[in-house]
Formats: structure tokens, C-alpha cells, sequence
């Protein structure tokens, strides 16, 4: 929790507007609201579900096929797991610093 809350205050500093999902179902009623959102940076493991991150982004874009995928984790991105990003994703390995965070974001955006 305390990670993704310096991430959101991060890119709240950079200017972006963001919300914040505590789940999985928590992210997928936001992504079904009508509100406007243009990315979605997720870990990829989950407390509530391993690989979760993978499986949120690919109903993601199921909601949203215009929607840009940031995946981020800690552990090392095996081929496995890479088979399971959504195409055109970008990824982030943990630890980022602020300024990686707002690069790779930019140049999600830009892509």
C-alpha cells in the first residue's frame, strides 16, 4: 500500500491525475466507470491473486482497448510471465526511482 501511494503521489507531482485501486475488483469498477483514463500502472503480483497484474491488464483492455499498460514488480520478468503482458506494454522493474517512474510513464503515453 505504502508503495503505490508514493507512486500515485509521484505522478500527482508530474501533473497526472490518478486513481487508486486497493484490488483487483476494486480496479476493474473504476475501469468501468465512464471516467477518462489513459493508462493503468500495475504490479504485476497481486496480494490477492499471483500474476494478478496480468490478468487485471488483460481485462483491462477488454473494458478500454485503447488503454496503455505500465507493469511493474519487484521479481525478475521471466519469459513466462512476459507471455502473459498485453501487447504494446512497457514494464518497470522495482526499485524505480521518481524520475524512472516519470519517464516510463511519458514515454508510455507518447508511445
Amino acid at each position: 500500500m505504502i508503495v503505490r501511494l508514493v507512486a500515485e503521489m509521484t505522478l500527482q507531482g508530474q501533473g497526472y491525475k490518478t486513481l487508486s485501486a486497493g484490488d483487483v475488483d476494486e480496479a476493474l469498477l473504476l475501469l468501468r466507470s465512464p471516467q477518462h483514463i489513459d493508462a493503468l500502472f500495475t504490479d504485476i503480483y497481486l496480494k490477492t491473486a499471483p500474476l494478478g497484474g496480468c490478468t487485471l491488464a488483460k481485462q483491462a483492455m477488454e473494458l478500454r482497448p485503447d488503454l496503455r499498460v505500465l507493469y511493474t514488480t519487484g521479481n525478475a520478468a521471466t519469459a513466462h510471465m512476459k507471455s502473459l503482458f498485453v501487447e504494446s506494454a512497457h514494464f518497470l522493474p522495482k526499485p524505480y526511482s521518481d524520475e524512472q517512474l516519470r519517464d516510463s510513464m511519458q514515454g508510455l503515453l507518447a508511445a
